[in-house]
């Protein structure tokens, strides 16, 4: 299945049918009157979570999204039948945002049901205008007219966890490890080129793992693949920042992530986060102590040396994890910054 995480769309809530213009005209009944019937209410837009979807794709097909109109009244002062609802499935952690970047719906709960445009109000029958001084009216409603609008469906994936790092840092390796995911791995920068999910399940406990696609310096400009999947993390409760020990220059690759997390904001700079010292089995003891040195001084986390490949330290860094998920689930990831990232598509 292919991956998508936003999505432009149409959506327009049903018009109201309109009231009837009528009169009552039996043989033995003396000045029937009228008796025309108010028109049916419009359908609503609703956006419903559902379980099992965890993409944006079939949006790509289908873009408009109308409501039923209700219909119109008849005579014997019969109301017109109410528009059905048009109900539009979304995975649980989606977006519903403005052409501004405003954020109108942030639906995170499984079976979460909200109407989003309220249909229009049926027209009054000619029933309904009369008064002492007009018997026999003649006019009637319309119907009031739907909402419409265009708005931007954004998906951020609901997970515990971050992993995140430069290109080949080993965090597909690492998912793949812990978790049942089959993320693509390969000797070149970049396998990864969506989002990828698992679950991790330790000790008893379980947990989502999210593995974000590589960042390189100048992320935040749209170098590489960009930032625009750090939107997929800013739920997290905990990062794991994976470093290759055997890059060139580990503290400095620590760094260019470092720096791109506070240029993209919404708080990801501010969250707990544990260092991986990832690869360590490719090392001596002596360097692997020197590198934990180094990036304790520069990050002022908790580093944690580890190899994906061989197992060399997962358990630990596991415990770490799940002590960070399980001390934040009673508090909303959400809750945990104010800050606001302005949002655009791509």
């Amino acid at each position: 299945m292919h991956f998508l995480d936003q999505a432009k769309i149409f959506v327009r809530s049903g018009a109201g049918g309109p009231g009837a213009v009528s009169f009552r005209r039996e043989k033995y009944v003396e000045y029937g009157g009228p008796d025309g019937g108010n028109g049916g209410k419009g359908g609503d837009i609703i956006f419903e979570t559902v379980p099992g979807l965890n993409t944006l794709i079939d949006f790509r097909y289908t873009q408009h999204f109308r409501a039923q109109r209700g219909m119109g009244g008849a005579g014997a002062n019969r109301t017109g039948a109410g528009g059905e609802d048009l109900v539009i499935k979304v995975p649980v952690g989606t977006q519903v945002i403005d052409d501004d970047g405003a954020v109108l719906l942030d639906l995170v709960k499984e079976g979460q049901r909200v109407t989003f445009l309220r249909g229009g109000d049926g027209g009054r029958g000619n029933a309904s205008y009369k008064s002492s001084t007009n018997r026999a009216p003649r006019q009637h409603g319309t119907g009031w007219p739907g909402e419409e609008m265009y708005v931007w469906l954004r998906l951020k994936l609901l997970a515990d966890a971050g992993l995140l790092g430069m290109p080949n840092a080993g965090k597909s390796t690492f998912l793949n490890a812990v978790t049942n995911a089959q993320a693509k791995v390969g000797a070149y920068a970049f396998t990864t080129t969506r989002p990828q999910l698992g679950v991790v399940s330790h000790h008893g406990r379980e947990f989502v793992l999210a593995d974000i696609p590589g960042l390189i310096e100048g992320a935040a400009d749209g170098a590489g693949i960009g930032d625009r999947f750090l939107g997929h993390i800013e739920r997290c409760r905990v990062l794991l920042h994976l470093v290759d020990a055997t890059a060139d220059d580990p503290v400095k690759n620590y760094k260019i992530v470092r720096e791109e997390l506070e240029l993209y904001g919404a708080g990801l700079d501010e969250k707990v986060e544990v260092v991986g010292l990832n690869k360590v089995d490719a090392l001596d003891a002596a360097d692997v102590k020197k590198l934990v040195t180094k990036l304790k001084r520069a990050s002022r986390a908790e580093v944690m040396p580890l190899s994906g490949a061989s197992g060399q330290g997962v358990d630990a860094v596991l415990d770490r994890l799940s002590t960070a998920v399980f001390a934040g689930r009673d508090k909303p990831a959400e809750a945990q910054s104010d800050e606001t990232k302005t949002w655009s598509p791509l």
